[in-house]
């Protein structure tokens, strides 16, 4: 048999001859000739008008398990692109969830491929759809969906951070239509860079905005404007981003988007402040803002003008009919004084007779009333006065008596110890020149010596002492 080896041992077949079984077995099978399969676009890359990617599937934890090469061959590439992108507004990408119509088949030196001949597209918006509902019910469950759009712009806003690319058309005619407003007023703008398409685009917008809120202890910013110009829809995909949509929904400024044209939609416009369709649209409205800020303010000017003008009107007229009434009033006034200046005088006379009666009246009770007071004070305090000078009696009587007892007792003390009454015992004092002897030692041969008793004085010579 063609395509078969013979040697000892099983039969072998060729590499090529195996395919050939292969590829007949696959042509005898119906689904793999033609059938709808959804999967996830990777590594796309068009060449030579034909499109070349890779087919995954992923579980919910986001590890692949299944991929298979796919192509798209120029006769149909065109069609299914024209056909994807007019009825999403999309083109097709990287980490786009697809449906295709296709069948299975299988090269000799290619391997195992799937060959596109349709598309699906409203899979695919179901799919993008289906993202930003789960975005928006996300934030609705935390309580911040509403939470930006609730905030309250300065009349007008005119301290703008901007965040786009510095580079992009969209912002260029942003800033032309921004600077040339019919209102003529004067925007203070600071461009926060960012990238905006691409896988990076969230992570780049969201650190553009920490920037500008870490700023705004310095420029207090009225809002934030997120501006991108049109270009492939694709690249509108990083703006359906849950951590973007978070970060732009608890944002403490307002935010204003302008992202795209009038056609494209993302989360962000659910969630922002103000959702224009396009960066030359959020200039508009910021324009527009401004000339209507501008117009109240002319037209309360001239409405504070002509209601000044017919307040002054209204009192010059007062004040001159004022003025001629004030000679007449004057008069009036005085006559109306002078009576009651007459009524008042003719009163005083018998008004002070009528208060000096009362008071003298008063008086008279309180010289009555204090007399009595007095005198039942006095009886009030007679037994106690009595009682205290029969005390004090008593008292100086005792005392009189310790005291004269005292002084007798002080008396017999004295007479006891008096020297009389030392002498009458059989005691007597021996002077010499008038003093008294306590010390022989003293005493000299030949000194008259006196001596006192209780009877007398006797007198003697001293011859010696001892």
């Amino acid at each position: 048999m063609e395509g078969t080896t013979r040697q000892e041992g099983p039969t072998a077949y060729t590499l090529s001859a195996f395919s050939r079984f292969v590829a007949q077995a696959m042509s005898r099978e119906p689904v793999l000739m033609g059938a709808w399969v959804v999967a996830e676009i990777s590594d796309m890359a068009e060449r030579g008008g034909h499109c070349y990617m890779t087919l995954i599937e992923k579980d919910a934890s986001g590890t692949t398990v299944a991929r298979m090469r796919a192509n798209i061959w120029a006769n149909r590439y065109l069609h299914i692109k024209n056909k994807f992108l007019y009825a999403t507004q999309r083109e097709l990408t990287n980490g786009m969830k697809v449906m295709f119509y296709g069948g299975a088949n299988y090269h000799p030196n290619y391997g195992l491929s799937f060959n596109i001949g349709d598309i699906e597209p409203s899979f695919t918006m179901g799919d993008l759809e289906r993202i930003r509902r789960e975005i928006l019910a996300a934030l609705q469950r935390e309580g911040i969906l509403n939470r930006n759009r609730s905030l309250t712009f300065s009349d007008p806003p005119r301290k703008i951070a901007i965040i786009s690319s510095a580079t992009a058309a969209g912002y260029g005619d942003f800033m032309n239509q921004l600077q040339h407003n019919s209102a003529g007023v004067e925007f203070n703008t600071l461009l926060f860079p960012a990238i905006m398409q691409g896988d990076r685009t969230a992570q780049s917008v969201m650190a553009a905005l920490d920037l500008v809120e870490q700023t705004s202890s310095i420029m207090p910013w009225d809002c934030v404007v997120i501006i991108r110009g049109g270009g492939a829809t694709t690249d509108m995909n990083g703006f359906d981003d849950l951590n973007l949509a978070r970060r732009v929904a608890t944002f403490p400024i307002p935010v204003i988007v302008g992202i795209g044209h009038e056609r494209d939609r993302c989360v962000l416009d659910e969630i922002a402040c103000v959702r224009c369709k396009t960066p030359t649209a959020v200039a508009a409205w910021l324009s527009d803002t401004a000339g209507m800020a501008w117009q109240r303010v002319c037209d309360l000017t001239s409405r504070i003008a002509s209601f000044a003008t017919e307040r002054l009107k209204g009192e010059h007229i007062r004040l001159q009919s004022i003025e001629t009434m004030i000679p007449s009033l004057a008069d009036a006034r005085i006559r109306n004084a002078r009576i009651r200046l007459q009524s008042l005088s003719a009163l005083i006379p018998s008004a002070a007779r009528e208060a000096t009666s009362k008071e003298k009246i008063r008086l008279e009770g309180i010289t009555t009333t204090l007399r009595m007071a007095s005198r039942m004070r006095i009886q009030k305090e007679y037994p106690l006065l009595e009682s205290m000078a029969e005390s004090v009696r008593t008292a100086a009587i005792s005392m009189l008596e310790k005291e004269k007892t005292r002084i007798d007792s002080l008396c017999r003390l004295t007479e006891v110890l008096s020297p009389t009454s030392t002498l009458k015992r059989g005691y007597s004092i021996t002077r010499v020149n008038g003093k008294a002897v306590t010390d022989p030692k003293t005493v000299k041969p030949g000194d008259i010596i006196e001596t006192q008793t209780a009877q007398g004085m006797i007198t003697s010579k001293a011859e010696t002492t001892d």
